[in-house]
């Protein structure tokens, strides 16, 4: 009977696990579908961003931008590493903290770490790897994170104190897939279009607007980067908690087996027990007579 006690706690067990887990891929379901339209929407949007700013600055470049001139030499270079908020979702994080560890291992410039996201703060010092400041992002973040950490940024490129802006997060190729991978956010390298072949008017004027736009294709390139890592990291759990739920139903299916086994077991053996001392009385009494 203790055999049967305990069975029956394991699967009690298994059947609260499931739930759990049933409930975590539902709602990361839910989040992946808010961000991944998120993400597709701006992504167009960027594009259109860019086209507008290859139209602009079609012809000679002689626009003086701070953002488009490179430091004379990179003493210091700026990580954006955009971890998950929370764990559960596999290997997304530490893939990308193991990219990010290779990264930085054989570089000599002097590195500075801007960690978004919750996770893995105790497991980034382990590493031996030194956070210069955290920032929370929502599971979908919106326009205006997006712009605070922009400004934040181009102010670390304008005052020199970063030579160099790298995004650091895991790039979405579909439900079952991310990859982590860089990108250099400042200095922008940008390349003007060519000469077009009729008179433009600029309203204002060029330089203006060629600005307003290089501020809108940073703060757009950023967005849509954290949009990309947040729904990698939504897929990446949804993926997990889906294995884990099929893993407790497959455990749950086995231990109800065991148990029915058990029970079958118990039975044949009490079964047994009162035949025998049945038979037992039967001869005991045979006996008297």
């Amino acid at each position: 009977m203790a055999n049967l006690r305990e069975i029956r706690t394991r699967m009690k067990s298994m059947e609260n696990t499931s739930q759990i887990t049933a409930s975590m891929k539902m709602i990361a379901a839910a989040k992946l579908r808010k961000a991944q339209t998120s993400f597709e929407s701006l992504r167009n949007y960027a594009e259109q961003c860019g086209q507008m700013l290859t139209e602009a600055s079609a012809g000679v470049w002689d626009h003086d931008n701070p953002y488009l001139t490179p430091h004379p030499v990179c003493r210091k270079v700026c990580y954006v590493l955009v971890v998950g908020n929370r764990g559960m979702c596999g290997a997304y994080n530490q893939n990308l903290l193991r990219y990010y560890e290779n990264l930085v291992k054989d570089s000599e410039e002097e590195s500075l770490l801007l960690v978004c996201g919750r996770w893995g703060r105790d497991l980034i010092a382990a590493a031996g790897l030194q956070e210069d400041e955290r920032l929370e992002l929502s599971d979908t973040p919106t326009r205006e994170e997006a712009m605070q950490l922009a400004e934040k940024l181009m102010k670390l490129y304008r005052d020199e104190t970063a030579d160099r802006i790298v995004l650091v997060y895991q790039k979405f190729r579909s439900l079952l897939s991310q990859t982590p991978c860089e990108t250099q956010l400042l200095p922008l390298t940008f390349e003007p279009g060519k000469a077009p072949g009729r008179d433009v008017i600029f309203e204002p004027d060029r330089d203006t607007l060629i600005d307003t736009l290089l501020d809108m294709y940073i703060e757009n390139t950023l967005h849509t980067a954290l949009l990309e890592a947040r729904t990698g990291e939504h897929a990446a759990r949804m993926t997990a908690m889906t294995a884990a739920s099929d893993n407790t139903e497959k455990l749950l299916r086995e231990l109800k087996q065991e148990f029915n086994h058990a029970r079958q077991d118990a039975v044949t053996t009490e079964i047994s027990e009162i035949a025998g001392g049945a038979e037992a009385l039967r001869s005991h009494s045979a006996g008297g007579i």
